[in-house]
């Protein structure tokens, strides 16, 4: 990466702190020698797990669930995701989620990778991991969380990603690494 490019931060300012966000507006230098700002959105971070239920060996049936967005003003379909509170870990964050959202536990989780959905106007990273050997726990969605856990195999949720019914991103990431992973083996 070209160290040229970097702006250096010379004042940041939060102009809002939220529940689950905060927005900042940062005064930069540029590498012209200029003074910009920077308006974004602050995020703690979030997990996305591809959990494996079952099913055929090269089409796994994997759990989804349902909500409503009101960003989107639509129920979504999504892989069980969630934000990090204060100071947990990824890992620990997606045992949680799972639990919450699925009623599932997993005796098995390996990350496959980190991604940011939307650099150019937020910090936040998502972390995806697989989970597998899942076993009955849980199922305990937050008090303002009205989800449904579905459970979908590989090769249906492929199509509906084709037919443009899941558009979450960090469902189209985890769906394609996984299904990349599992053609390796």
């Amino acid at each position: 990466m070209n160290p040229k490019l970097a702006e250096r931060e010379l004042r940041r300012k939060r102009v809002y702190r939220g529940k689950a966000v905060d927005f900042w507006v940062d005064t930069v230098r540029l590498p012209s020698g200029a003074i910009a700002t920077r308006e974004y959105l602050g995020h703690p971070g979030a997990v996305a797990v591809v959990a494996v239920v079952g099913g055929k060996k090269h089409d796994p049936d994997l759990l989804f669930v349902q909500q409503y967005r009101h960003p989107v003003k639509e129920v979504t379909l999504e892989l069980p995701a969630g934000k990090l509170d204060l100071g947990e870990s990824p890992r620990a964050c997606v045992n949680r989620e799972l639990e919450e959202e699925t009623g599932f536990r997993a005796a098995r989780v390996r990350k496959m990778l980190s991604f940011w959905p939307t650099p150019a106007f937020a910090n936040e990273v998502i972390h995806i991991y697989e989970a597998r050997g899942l076993t009955p726990g849980t199922f305990s969605p937050d008090a303002d969380e009205f989800i449904e856990p579905v459970r979908i195999a590989l090769s249906h949720a492929l199509e509906l990603v084709r037919r443009g019914r899941i558009k979450d991103s960090k469902t189209l990431i985890g769906l394609f690494a996984f299904k990349k992973n599992l053609n390796r083996s």
